[in-house]
């Protein structure tokens, strides 16, 4: 049986950020949202609970990081063409996000990588496997 991943990410502003990530195409489950937190599906074993940084730091006795000063992780997500990557991060710095690094081009996979609203780093790529280099 596949495992289910549940990333966790403390946010200021939970409208605003549930109104960034919508913009990106992202849908929320609706069972786990309320004030305090919200469910954005990535796909079927994948999910991101977003909760406001208060409700967040119940969950943990280590301070709450503030991810626009480090890095606490870097989120990967694919996507299905080289275009859809620019126009994914294109959406993405209308709403308010950050390109932190120049795009990556290494031929099987091209890679650009935004910081959300609240900081956290997310690296969007897209990867044709056939075109991987053979070792």
């Amino acid at each position: 049986m596949p495992r289910n991943l549940y990333v966790n990410l403390p946010v200021k502003d939970l409208e605003r950020t549930v109104d960034f990530f919508a913009a990106l195409g992202f849908a929320f489950n609706p069972k786990f949202t309320d004030e305090n937190a919200t469910c954005m599906i990535v796909n079927d074993s994948t999910s991101v609970m977003l909760l406001v940084e208060p409700y967040f730091a119940t969950f943990t006795k280590k301070p709450v990081s503030d991810a626009k000063a480090v890095t606490e992780t870097l989120l990967a997500i694919s996507v299905d063409s080289r275009a859809e990557v620019d126009d994914f991060v294109g959406k993405a710095l209308a709403k308010g996000a950050v390109e932190y690094a120049e795009p990556r081009d290494f031929g099987f996979m091209y890679q650009r990588g935004i910081a959300d609203l609240d900081g956290h780093q997310w690296e969007v790529f897209y990867m044709d496997e056939a075109q991987f280099p053979s070792q």
